[in-house]
């Protein structure tokens, strides 16, 4: 893995991990937009979204688990957001699947 976060995962980088298994790790966003800013990527190396294989699908319901159950840890269960961006021109910059869970503060409508 060439990016930011496959050295994360390799241990090559340092981070504030908050969840780790086999298949998933969490960890706290270093320029957090909101009080509540994790993100959470399946270690496999995937580049987006939709470059996901159909064998991969089930980490989605990992992952959502997995954002569930941050949510209600960090107490913003009632009131989050969960997003991915794919591509460039959505705002991805590092390109390794990652989904940010975001809380803690009125968040804007998007439209």
């Amino acid at each position: 893995m060439g990016t930011i976060f496959g050295k994360i995962i390799r241990g090559e980088l340092p981070a504030t991990k908050v969840f780790e298994n086999d298949r998933i790790l969490a960890i706290k966003d270093l320029h957090p937009i909101a009080p509540v800013h994790l993100l959470i990527m399946p270690k496999k190396e995937i580049s987006c979204l939709q470059k996901m294989a159909q064998a991969d699908l089930t980490l989605m319901g990992e992952i959502v688990s997995v954002a569930q159950n941050l949510a209600e840890e960090f107490g913003v269960a009632d009131n989050y957001r969960l997003l991915t961006n794919v591509g460039s021109k959505s705002g991805q910059t590092v390109f390794h699947l990652h989904f940010h869970l975001i809380g803690g503060r009125t968040l804007g409508a998007i439209a």
